[in-house]
């Protein structure tokens, strides 16, 4: 029997902060770069899962300095990233799983 798993793992709290680099507005989404705080950067992967002020997403890119998402109309609707502005500080969530490889990896 196969068993999939279509949903994003998080606990809902904040892991740490990021601040929005850059918006792209785009015909069938918004493409959105944040800086990312090193110490949270290998849990961050494309086609991974991250939590962006508490809105689930998954990231299209990791940079050296940070990730980008890209978000659709209704989402940027219906969250409060439709009124984040360039500039302004979010909270970031990492997903759990990354967190248990970790874990599981780690020696010890």
């Amino acid at each position: 029997m196969k068993v999939r798993l279509i949903a994003h793992l998080f606990h809902r709290h904040v892991d740490g902060t990021a601040v929005i680099v850059e918006r792209t507005p785009g015909d069938r989404w918004e493409t959105v770069r944040f800086s990312l705080p090193q110490e949270l950067g290998r849990y961050v992967v494309e086609k991974g899962s991250i939590t962006v002020d508490g809105v689930s997403l998954t990231v299209a890119a990791v940079h050296d300095d940070g990730f980008q998402v890209a978000v659709i109309p209704h989402t940027l609707a219906v969250t409060t990233l439709g009124a984040r502005v360039s500039g302004a500080r979010v909270n970031l969530e990492v997903d759990l799983v990354a967190r248990y490889v970790e874990r599981i990896l780690a020696p010890g």
